[in-house]
């Protein structure tokens, strides 16, 4: 009798819980009507927008896909792998199946692709748990302030663009001019607990020779590389960048520093242009959808500090200005929802100058918050010296400016070799935050007062 009644209860309580578990909606499959390049048009699906799908036809392997639109009746779908094989009417059943990466320590050492699937043949990641592609916006009032500065190993960052942690920074770039080196010394250098590596869209030849050359055994410790070479779908480069961002806030959310690098942000906005454009939606700017310039700020405010976990993520972004146009429409979006950027120079790169940083262009928003008195004052002086020389740069070359006619000038002559040698550095050489400032100082001393 007392178990009759024990499992009346149970039966009870399951019960409940049933009732309030929410509504699962049926999966209702439907066929494949039309492919049209890399977009595939189903009809009788129904499925969100962000759902998995799968694609089976007879005697191939299924495709898996995602839900990125609809019209009427008509459910669009792009695909995360490779397509041969598909036929016409082919089924597609959607998964309930989230958009989500396996995560956990195991990582760090590793480098995976878009599903997190391992590329260095260590063998399977063992991971803890499993973290959402999208996640939550932080509170704007839940944000840290940002106060400490990061030391990232190069001698002009640390001094004229000092980085704080948590800031979220922009590296605009041509083609060419060394941004990778430069991201391969910070990666070596940043005093961070962890460091996640977003390759995105580049050459496959780069993406090895990052991994194994620019950031070395050493560097790979403590570190988590996504590649999403350009060869993958835009939909698997789309969520390469997802991917490191979910990775880095996992990190972050056990109470780490992170140091985030997503290499580059214009090839995530190139692959969400093609995604739109395939689907149908009109371009805006330049070719670019409305959507791309929505993209954007979603994944770049995903990073920063949180109150309620303690860590943080400093995020660096690449972004290549094409045809080195710094008014071009990803790099003017960037400039304006990130914390400050680093603009590196191609005439510098090719007269041997590097890291081939444009001091003048380049700016740290949360700098004047970080910095002492003492150090502001030191590289607002250095910026001062070094732009009047540049003004006069011709003049001085061809020999018209007469030596006394401008003290300000003869000073900044006297001084130039020292700020050059201060913004020079070797790839393989790291300067601390505090070796940084010394030289900073030595740079902008007059040198009557340096002899004495």
């Amino acid at each position: 009798m007392a178990d009759k009644h024990r499992n009346n209860g149970w039966a009870e309580r399951l019960k409940g819980y049933r009732d309030n578990l929410p509504p699962i909606a049926p999966i209702v499959k439907g066929q494949l009507e039309r492919m049209a390049g890399l977009t595939l048009e189903a009809v009788g699906v129904r499925a969100a927008v962000g759902a998995r799908c799968l694609i089976e036809s007879p005697g191939s392997a299924p495709v898996e896909c995602e839900v990125v639109g609809f019209s009427s009746d008509k459910t669009y779908l792009m695909p995360t792998g490779d397509t041969h094989g598909i036929t016409p009417g082919a089924l597609v059943t959607p998964s309930r199946q989230k958009l989500e990466i396996p995560v956990g320590p195991q990582l760090l050492g590793r480098v995976i692709d878009a599903h997190g699937q391992p590329l260095d043949g260590k063998g399977p990641i063992h991971m803890e748990r499993w973290q959402p592609l999208t996640a939550k916006p932080i509170n704007p009032l839940a944000r840290t302030p940002i106060h400490e500065p990061l030391d990232v190993g190069v001698r002009a960052i640390n001094g004229l663009l000092t980085i704080g942690r948590g800031q979220r920074m922009g590296l605009f770039a041509g083609s060419g001019v060394g941004k990778s080196v430069l991201l391969g010394m910070m990666t070596r250098n940043t005093a961070a607990d962890v460091t996640v590596v977003g390759l995105i869209g580049e050459r496959g030849r780069e993406v090895n020779e990052f991994v194994r050359d620019i950031l070395g055994t050493e560097g790979l410790e403590n570190a988590v590389v996504v590649a999403v070479p350009a060869d993958n779908p835009p939909l698997q480069r789309l969520h390469g960048a997802m991917v490191a961002t979910s990775i880095a806030e996992y990190f972050r959310d056990q109470g780490q520093d992170v140091l985030l690098l997503v290499d580059s942000l214009t090839r995530f906005a190139q692959a969400q242009r093609e995604i739109a454009l395939a689907i149908g939606e009109p371009p805006a700017t330049k070719g670019y959808p409305p959507s791309v310039f929505a993209k954007l700020p979603q994944l770049v405010e995903r990073a920063g500090c949180s109150d309620e976990y303690g860590g943080s993520i400093t995020a660096i972004y690449t972004v290549l200005a094409e045809g080195d146009d710094q008014n071009d429409p990803v790099v003017d979006s960037a400039r304006a929802v990130l914390d400050g950027h680093i603009v590196l120079s191609r005439s510098l790169a090719e007269s041997g100058h590097y890291p081939a940083i444009d001091i003048e262009a380049s700016v740290s928003r949360l700098m004047h918050t970080i910095a002492t008195p003492e150090q502001r004052t030191a590289a607002q002086q250095f910026r001062a010296t070094y732009s009047l020389y540049q003004e006069n740069r011709d003049l001085i070359n061809m020999g018209i400016y007469q030596q006394g006619s401008n003290p300000e000038l003869d000073k900044a002559i006297a001084q130039f070799p020292r700020l050059t040698s201060f913004l020079r550095q070797a790839p393989d050489e790291a300067v601390t935050f505090s070796e940084s400032l010394r030289h900073l100082e030595m740079a902008v001393t007059p040198m009557a007062t340096a002899q004495t």
